[in-house]
């Protein structure tokens, strides 16, 4: 089921599956900013990830002594979610455990996101909760999919990311999904990364520890841009599914896949948040469009 939001400056649509954003759209001239998921490249829009960011190491993780099975960036956005509150200005979905869950993740828990309209903003709010009686591990994360480019007269080449700060680091690598230990210097005291049609040519671009809480899409040829700000999110990724696709993920995350060399222990897992029972982890980002 789609739920729509709309406020003077912009309008957002929202799918009960997965809780998944559908649109953003900037009023003042119709424009859609958000990936419209045409298959041929890549499906999804904006999932939510949980209850793991990223690979686990063979597709599976072992908990209590049991090996549980669970595809890249968790189950969250396969299910179907529950509107359970709406306002003028907001919308509040919650997912809970069932029996195809508990077979990939032995944990009770309830997950709300919440969908927030305040002018060209969209501030989007994740909370966990801990229903269980044994402590819960978990990790979260974002993966919504802009335009790139934002406009039909443009090349990917016009665009660039302008971090909030001057950085000096790296991306670390990926193998077959699994980070391989090794990386790579990105920035070196800049906040600009140029943008090119292979920059993800062996996958995605993950960074650990930015100084920066924002970061903004921008072209040299137009006034539009996309700037998702995120706080407390210790990690983030960049990617695009090929050089044609014409779409950028801006992914901030709470958690991180698996190395090559991971022990397979969920609680031993990099990024890895404990809940204990009867607890809630909060945590939000936002998107502003001009």
């Amino acid at each position: 089921m789609i739920s729509k939001l709309e406020n003077e400056e912009i309008e957002i649509e929202v799918d009960t599956q997965g809780a998944q954003l559908q649109k953003l759209i900037l009023k003042k001239d119709d424009k859609n900013y958000l990936w419209h998921g045409d298959s041929k490249f890549w499906g999804r829009r904006a999932p939510v990830l949980f209850p793991i960011v990223g690979r686990l190491k063979n597709d599976e993780y072992q908990y209590n002594g049991q090996k549980y099975k669970m595809t890249q960036h968790g189950f969250a956005r396969d299910n179907e979610f529950e509107l359970v509150d709406q306002g003028k200005n907001y919308l509040t979905y919650t997912l809970e455990e069932n029996k195809e869950t508990l077979e990939k993740y032995p944990f009770q828990f309830r997950l709300e996101i919440k969908y927030t309209i305040q002018a060209n903003s969209l501030l989007i709010t994740y909370q966990v909760i801990n229903q269980d009686q044994k402590d819960m591990f978990f990790s979260i994360g974002a993966h919504p999919a802009f335009y790139w480019p934002l406009e039909d007269d443009e090349k990917k080449e016009d665009y660039y990311l302008e971090f909030e700060k001057e950085e000096n680091v790296n991306k670390y690598l990926l193998e077959s999904g699994l980070l391989n230990h090794e990386k790579e210097k990105i920035l070196s005291d800049s906040n600009i990364l140029e943008l090119q049609p292979d920059i993800f040519k062996d996958d995605a671009l993950v960074f650990k520890d930015l100084k920066s809480e924002k970061v903004t899409l921008k072209s040299r040829n137009s006034k539009r841009e996309v700037q998702v700000e995120f706080n407390k999110f210790p990690y983030l990724g960049i990617w695009s599914q090929s050089a044609e696709a014409p779409f950028i993920c801006i992914e901030p995350w709470q958690g991180i896949a698996d190395s090559v060399d991971s022990s397979g222990k969920i609680e031993e897992k990099e990024g890895i948040i404990k809940l204990n029972p009867d607890n809630m982890h909060s945590c939000s980002y936002s998107i502003s469009i001009k």
